[in-house]
Parts: C-alpha cells; sequence; structure tokens
C-alpha cells in the first residue's frame, strides 16, 4: 500500500522554450528503440495484418489508376471524333472503373482509421508501462525537465506520433506503388516522342520520364532547404505550449493560495510572459511556412501546364492525338505526384520528425531513469525477519548528504518511533529511502519480509471516485462492509460522512486539509498494515485531531509498528523513541553527482 507524495517542481526543471542540449539522440537511435518497442507491443500482429491489408488496397487502387489513365485516350478521341455512340460507351467504362475506385478508397479509408487507432493503442500503453514501473516516475520526475508534463507526452505526443506515422508511412508506400506503376507507362508512351528541330529528328527515349523526374527532384530540393527549419521550430513549439499548459495548470490548482496572497497580478505576469513565448515561436513557424508555400504553391500552380506543355512540341509536331495526349499527360500527373510526395509533405515530415524526437527522448529517458547518477553510491535494500532495521545510513543529496545519529536502528511491532532533526535538516529524503525511491547514498535498509507496509505521504493521494472507492483504494469497492467504512471514520471525527460513501470525494465533499489527512488515517484503519511509515503529515494538525489520530492508532494498529518522520510535539505521550536526522554537507564523498545518463535525451524540453 505503497503512496507517494507530490513532488516540487525540480530547481533544473525551470524551462527556456527555446533551450536545447547539443548532444541530441542520433535519429536511427531513435528509430530503433520505437522499433523495439512496437515489436514488444501486444498490439503489432493486428497493426501487421491491416499494413497487409491497406498494401494491398493500394495495389488494386494503383490498378485501378492505370485502367483509368488508360481510358483517356479512347474517351478524348471519340471527342475529337464527334462519335457519341463510342462517347456513351465510354462514360459508361468510367462509371464501371470510378466505382471501383470509390469502394477501394472508402476500405482504405476505414483501414488508415483503424491502423492509427491501434498504432496510438500500442505507443500508449508501451509508454504508460515504462511509467508505472516500481518507482520509475517518481524518479523521473526528479531527473529535470525531460520529467516535467509527462502527460503531455503520453498523451498528445502519443496521438499525434501515431498519426504522423500512419499517414506519412501509407501515403509514402502508395506513391511508391503508383510511380512503379506509371513510370513503365509514361516510359512507353514517350517511347515514340520524336522533336523535329529544323532537319534533325530528336529521339529521346523516356522523354517524359526524365522530365518528370527533373521537374519534382528540383522541387524536392528547394524544398528540403526552405522547410528544413521547421523540424527544430515545431520541437521549440511544443516545448513552448507544454510550459504554457503547465503554467495554467499551476494556477488552477493552486487558485486559492493565489487569491488568498492576491498574487493575481503576479500569476497574470508569468503567464502573459509563457504565452508570449509560444506566440513568439508561432511567429517564427508562421514565416517559415509562408516562406514553403512559396515554393510547394508554385510548383503546384505550374504542375497545371507543365505536363502539357513538355508534350506540345509532339503534339503540334503531329505525332501524338488529342487523346494520346491526354493519357500522357494523365500518367506524368501521376509519376509527378508520387516524385512530389516529399514537397507536398516537408512541413509534416517536420512535424513527425520533432514529436519522434520528444516521444523518444522521453521513452529513452524512461527506460534509464534508474541508470541515473550511475556512478553515484546506492543504499543496499534488504529483506529482515519482522523487524525493520536500518544499518550506518547515509542519504545523499545534490548539497550533501543526511543520515541518521545512530548507526544502528531496529524497529519492531508495537514500536512508536518519532524520526525529527533540526528545522534545516531536510527529512522527506528519509521517507522516500525507506520507501526505495530514493536510493543514492550508502548503507542498508532492511525492510520487513512480506511487506504489508503503508507510507503516509505528507501530502496523501486519492484516486477519483466515491468515498467508497477512496477509502476502499488500493483494493477493490466492496472489499469491506460499508458498517465498517462509517465506523472507521466516526472513529477519527468524521462521522458527518459515513452517510455519504456514495458520492464523489472531489465534487461533492470539498474536504479541507486537515480532513483530507484524517481520511488517509481512516484508511489505514481499514487495511491494518503492520507497519506504518508517516511523512510529516501529522504536523500541520491542530490539537483535537492530532489526539484524535493518535488515539485511533492505538486503538485500531496497537500490534503495528509506527514511525513518524515530523516535529516534536509538546507532551506527546504516544512516541516513547525518539531518532535524530542530522545533515552532513561533507558526506564522505557522497554528494549526489549530475546526472550523465540522462543528459542526451531531452532535445526540446517541456
Amino acid at each position: 500500500m505503497l503512496e507517494t507524495s507530490p513532488m516540487p517542481e525540480p530547481k533544473d526543471a525551470k524551462i527556456n522554450g527555446g533551450a536545447k542540449t547539443t548532444d541530441e539522440q542520433p535519429f536511427r537511435d531513435q528509430l530503433r528503440m520505437m522499433q523495439r518497442a512496437f515489436i514488444a507491443s501486444p498490439v503489432r500482429n493486428v497493426i501487421a495484418w491491416l499494413a497487409i491489408g491497406i498494401a494491398v488496397l493500394i495495389v488494386a487502387t494503383a490498378f485501378g489508376q492505370i485502367l483509368l489513365n488508360r481510358w483517356y485516350k479512347p474517351f478524348y478521341d471519340t471527342l475529337e471524333r464527334r462519335d457519341l455512340s463510342a462517347f456513351l460507351l465510354q462514360l459508361i467504362v468510367f462509371a464501371e472503373i470510378a466505382g471501383g475506385l470509390l469502394i477501394l478508397n472508402v476500405l482504405q479509408t476505414w483501414l488508415n482509421q483503424w491502423i492509427r487507432i491501434k498504432l496510438r493503442e500500442g505507443l500508449t500503453l508501451d509508454l504508460i508501462n515504462e511509467w508505472m514501473k516500481p518507482a520509475r516516475a517518481f524518479r523521473l520526475a526528479n531527473a529535470g525537465a525531460i520529467g516535467i508534463n509527462p502527460d503531455q507526452r503520453i498523451h498528445e505526443d502519443a496521438r499525434h506520433l501515431a498519426d504522423l506515422t500512419a499517414g506519412l508511412s501509407i501515403g509514402l508506400f502508395q506513391s511508391g506503388v503508383l510511380l512503379a506503376s506509371f513510370v513503365g507507362v509514361l516510359w512507353s508512351l514517350s517511347a515514340g516522342f520524336v522533336f523535329h528541330i529544323a532537319d534533325y529528328d530528336i529521339n529521346i527515349p523516356g522523354y517524359m520520364v526524365w522530365a518528370a523526374f527533373l521537374y519534382a527532384g528540383t522541387a524536392a530540393t528547394l524544398s528540403w532547404f526552405v522547410g528544413r527549419p521547421l523540424v527544430r521550430l515545431n520541437g521549440e513549439h511544443y516545448a513552448r505550449e507544454a510550459v504554457l499548459r503547465f503554467s495554467l495548470m499551476r494556477v488552477n490548482e493552486h487558485i486559492e493560495a493565489v487569491s488568498l496572497s492576491a498574487g493575481e497580478a503576479n500569476e497574470k505576469r508569468r503567464l502573459q510572459r509563457d504565452l508570449s513565448s509560444v506566440l513568439e515561436i508561432s511567429h517564427n513557424l508562421m514565416l517559415a511556412l509562408t516562406r514553403l508555400t512559396w515554393v510547394t504553391s508554385g510548383y503546384g500552380w505550374v504542375t497545371v501546364i507543365a505536363p502539357i506543355v513538355i508534350a506540345a512540341p509532339v503534339y503540334f509536331a503531329g505525332d501524338l492525338s488529342f487523346g494520346g495526349l491526354m493519357m500522357a499527360v494523365g500518367a506524368f500527373n501521376q509519376v509527378h505526384v508520387s516524385l512530389r510526395w516529399f514537397v507536398d509533405n516537408i512541413d509534416t515530415i517536420a512535424d513527425w520528425r520533432a514529436t519522434l524526437l520528444r516521444v523518444a527522448a522521453f521513452r529513452s529517458a524512461m527506460v534509464m531513469t534508474d541508470e541515473r547518477h550511475e556512478s553515484d553510491k546506492r543504499i543496499e535494500f534488504a529483506k529482515a525477519d519482522n523487524r525493520l532495521t536500518i544499518d550506518h545510513l547515509e542519504i545523499a543529496l545534490p548539497s550533501g548528504c543526511i543520515k541518521l545519529k545512530e548507526p544502528h536502528v531496529e524497529i519492531r511491532p508495537g514500536d512508536r518511533v518519532l524520526v525529527t532533526g533540526a528545522p534545516d535538516v531536510e527529512k522527506a529524503p528519509f521517507f522516500r529511502s525507506i520507501a526505495g525511491l530514493w536510493p543514492w547514498g550508502d548503507g542498508r535498509i532492511s525492510l520487513p519480509e512480506g511487506g504489508d507496509i503503508a507510507f503516509v505521504p505528507r501530502t496523501p493521494y486519492f484516486p477519483p471516485g466515491t468515498l467508497e472507492e477512496v477509502l476502499s483504494y488500493p483494493r477493490n469497492p466492496g472489499s469491506f462492509p460499508k458498517t465498517e467504512l462509517a465506523a472507521v471514520l466516526s472513529k477519527v471525527g468524521l462521522e458527518k460522512l459515513s452517510d455519504r460513501l456514495d458520492q464523489d470525494m472531489r465534487t461533492k465533499l470539498k474536504l479541507n486539509e486537515t480532513e483530507l489527512r484524517l481520511l488517509a488515517v481512516a484508511r489505514l484503519g481499514l487495511h491494518k498494515p503492520r507497519w506504518v511509515i508517516i511523512d510529516e503529515a501529522l504536523d500541520t494538525l491542530g490539537t483535537g485531531a492530532y489526539q484524535a489520530v493518535v488515539t485511533f492508532l492505538e486503538q485500531q494498529l496497537g500490534d503495528a509498528a509506527v514511525v513518524n518522520i515530523g516535529r516534536t510535539e509538546p507532551g506527546n505521550r504516544y512516541f516513547t523513541r525518539v531518532l535524530q536526522l542530522q545533515s552532513d554537507p561533507a558526506g564522505r564523498s557522497l554528494r549526489l553527482l549530475q546526472p550523465k545518463s540522462l543528459r542526451a535525451h531531452d532535445p526540446q524540453m517541456g
């Protein structure tokens, strides 16, 4: 029954929207990591079958496009001859081809959307599984800027990456199939192109094919040079949007404290600053996209007449019928559309690259979070028989270390222990070390065999749901009779809630801080752990509430060991043993080093 308390924002998590590291993780490494994640995904087989289905539909569509292209010649020739009966027959042929293509397009759209959903499912499940491994989310939150806003990375970035990956992959494959299909058609159509210049006849085999490659290659090269900055700009844009979102969430979560301190003006300046940062990068993106549009749209308009102009000399020389001209134009357009896939998608590719960078960096940081501070010493964790022992414990911190004054401590069931220290001594790291969340330091912690330890953080965690669900957590609702739930509420002084077990705790009950702490204590009475470790959760309680908690612990958890990390209470008779925490700035060379493993894994922070 492990609860983790919310952490304050790390000191090194102050984010500058334009900041990025210089040691970016290589692109191939990102792809390899995401490939390994896909192979291990439970939905990989479904995605593979969907991909095969889409591939079959794309090939069938390409065949239909070839039939449609062949239809151009007889259709336009009937117009040139003014042959009405042949014209009507060609309309019937067109309806058959178009109907088949329509069915294929609808099926492909359905599979496209399905594969996007499955890709998102696989990617999001993978990120959640990595994030929710024991103690990993906590350590990641203290790993610097890469641990800020994991919700954005898992929710929005994963969804966006899945959509972009599906769209670009399908589009690239479709363009490749169309290119392979129509290059041969265009080559055969232009095989007989002869240019008559003065007394010379010039024959260029595959003339229209070479013209299409040259035309599309020029557009792709120019688009790459103009659109390349979009990769960096998109990455910074996502980072700054994440900062603004985080700032809005922070103000909303602490709005009562902001209002009580009349800090609205100060918070408004902070939000305006973050908004200005977003608007600045949005403006830069706007200019970059505008420059790219000059290229892509310019080539798009030229493409309207380019194939006709390219084939015009042969047509006007009388070596090509009007139907043959339109057939060549149609084949040229198909080849050109395939070749200019990169031009049409340069901004999307830049967006995909930036999103992949964020998701890959986040996943890599999660996988490597246990290697953070790899050169630092670590506390040894072991199991003991029905006791909790601490031997020569020193907890490493960036400012030095803290340690117990007593080199050897042994706590048995029924013990009442208060762990305290001077006001300038950090006590929270001791709580986190006992819980296994902070392993850096020296010494040995032996936890009782079989677990059954309840960790009560300074700010208790309550999941969304009714009061019954909150009290039963982490067990399922219905695990305890409602009479038992009402009884423990009454024993901690919350009898007014006894008949409100079916109400949503967040939206209906509106409990204050003291009532929330008492609710966490009531939950202990239901689960009856044999070991209770409390992190300063009792320090803010008033005299009446504190006495109610002490009485409750004596009556409901009389056989359990209770360790409270906090300040000494005047006149306290509950805790019969006091342990002293003390700081050691020198720390016997245990000062926590700067993290190495994660330095190169957050190219865009936020």
